[in-house]
């Protein structure tokens, strides 16, 4: 495997349980499988640095940033947050404001510059077998976050900040058993990877520049 000499690029991963990776090992994370691929293709990037607890809504990682700081100035920034909000049934109008304020948080972290931040979008739990253990229906989660990350999309757009919509595959494979950590809910290291393929021309991309 390949590792990052002391020169290496630095990584700061934002989010929630997508980005932490809740129930796979550090190793299978996507923003860790993300580094990895970026280095066995010869770009030095430090393994991230992830700020992202499981649960967390928009304005609860922005207190953890908060609390985090001083963070100081990054090479690369990621971002991938708003799933607990559609959980708790917050809008996708309020939703937009805080994204974008998060968003700006990533940017001044990546130095202001926008071709070195890139956003994923909400991948859609409503496939999951857990959401037969809520109140929701498949056809509500998928409407409310088509509605929130058409929110991030735009505010991404305004900013030119790269957003890798990883929704459709998350929809097409994420009812697989192998997709599916042990809880029923969250990705496994596979579906991490599906990922992974999807945000690895982006991040090479940006990170050539």
């Amino acid at each position: 495997m390949a590792t990052a000499p002391a020169t290496a690029l630095s990584f700061l991963a934002l989010g929630d349980s997508y980005t932490i990776g809740e129930g796979v090992p550090e190793s299978g994370r996507w923003p860790v499988q993300l580094a990895r691929a970026l280095r066995e293709e010869g770009i030095a990037l430090t393994d991230p640095r992830i700020i992202a607890t499981t649960g967390w809504t928009t304005d609860e990682l922005a207190w953890g940033i908060d609390g985090a700081e001083p963070l100081g100035e990054w090479d690369f920034v990621t971002l991938l947050i708003g799933v607990n909000n559609q959980y708790r049934g917050r809008s996708a109008t309020d939703f937009r404001g805080e994204f974008e304020t998060l968003l700006q948080r990533a940017l001044r972290c990546a130095r202001g510059r926008a071709d070195r931040v890139m956003v994923l979008s909400i991948p859609d739990w409503g496939v999951t077998p857990f959401v037969e253990t809520t109140q929701a229906t498949p056809a509500q989660v998928a409407t409310e976050l088509d509605a929130y990350n058409a929110a991030a999309q735009v505010v991404c757009e305004a900013h030119a900040v790269a957003f890798v919509d990883i929704t459709p595959i998350s929809r097409e494979r994420g009812a697989e058993a192998e997709m599916l950590a042990d809880d029923g809910l969250h990705p496994s290291a596979a579906m991490y990877a599906l990922w992974t393929a999807q945000a690895l021309p982006v991040a090479r991309s940006l990170l050539q520049r």
